[in-house]
């Protein structure tokens, strides 16, 4: 056997054992957690199975499809007023003036002159004509109801169709149609709108309606908020009498009906909606019929 060297310490490392309690709650819950998990999980996929079995899903089905308002082509408007100012213009004395004015919109598609032939004798000429009424007949086909006022026959309505092609021209899509007045019914009053009992709002109001109508820009400033705009009227008038002076929105907006009176003698009967707001105990308005910023 060899021997220890001299002088060296001899190491022995002896195994220790370290004893550490836990509680068996937590043993339990280590040891069975897996299975739980593993039990749970099929119970939901059984569940889920059968929920599509007894109920699949469906594409939902939207009730509210809001309908795209149409837009308004202002160039295809122009367009069948220049028509009917022209369709409706003529001279017996000249009668291919009407056709050769109308080529353009006729074409080779239709008779010369929309098929419109003027009479033996006279004359007619178109004093205004506007677009009263608009539909869509398509997707790039407008039906405008244009209103024209005539020297010779008074106020006629004729029915347009036009069509914007692919390339963007316009076009007509058939012969005009006279037609009858769009449905109208005669003015009703707000007459259940309720009365302004405040004696205060009352004089504020025909106060800023005298200066108003006037044109006294600076004595209306007195009776308006500091964020007011107003644009006056072109013709001054005088305010001879506040008629009635109603609610349209509680405590913010209000209804009035004034007799005025211009600088000729001519009388009008007029109706203005004022906006008030009542600062630091006095009611101030803040706008007057129009928004000049709108």
């Amino acid at each position: 056997m060899s021997a220890e060297p001299r002088g060296q310490a001899v190491h022995t490392r002896q195994a220790s054992v370290v004893v550490v309690s836990r509680p068996m709650w937590r043993i339990r819950v280590g040891r069975e957690l897996p299975r739980y998990l593993l039990c749970a999980a099929s119970a939901f996929g059984l569940a889920a199975s059968a929920r599509y079995a007894i109920a699949p899903p469906r594409a939902a089905m939207r009730t509210d499809t809001a309908v795209a308002p149409m837009v308004a082509d202002r160039a295809a408007e122009g367009y069948a007023v220049l028509f009917v100012r022209r369709y409706l213009t003529w001279t017996a004395a000249e009668p291919q003036g009407s056709a050769r004015a109308l080529e353009a919109f006729a074409g080779a598609g239709m008779e010369a002159g929309a098929g419109l032939v003027p009479p033996a004798g006279g004359e007619q000429h178109v004093e205004w004509a506007e677009v009263v009424q608009a539909r869509e007949r398509g997707p790039r086909e407008h039906v405008y109801t244009v209103a024209a006022q005539t020297d010779a026959t008074g106020v006629l309505y004729v029915s347009v169709a036009v069509e914007r092609a692919a390339d963007g021209g316009l076009r007509l899509v058939d012969y005009p149609a006279l037609v009858g007045a769009p449905s109208a019914a005669g003015a009703e009053p707000a007459q259940h709108l309720p009365e302004v009992a405040q004696s205060a709002l009352t004089a504020v109001v025909t106060r800023a309606l005298r200066n108003y109508l006037a044109g006294s820009a600076d004595d209306l400033a007195a009776d308006l908020t500091s964020t007011a705009r107003v644009s006056f009227p072109g013709l001054p008038l005088s305010i001879e009498s506040l008629e009635r002076l109603v609610w349209t929105e509680a405590g913010r907006s209000v209804l009035a009906v004034v007799h005025a009176q211009d600088s000729r003698g001519a009388q009008y009967v007029l109706a203005y909606e004022l906006d008030v707001e009542r600062q630091q105990g006095r009611w101030e308005v803040s706008a007057v019929q129009t928004d000049p910023g709108s």
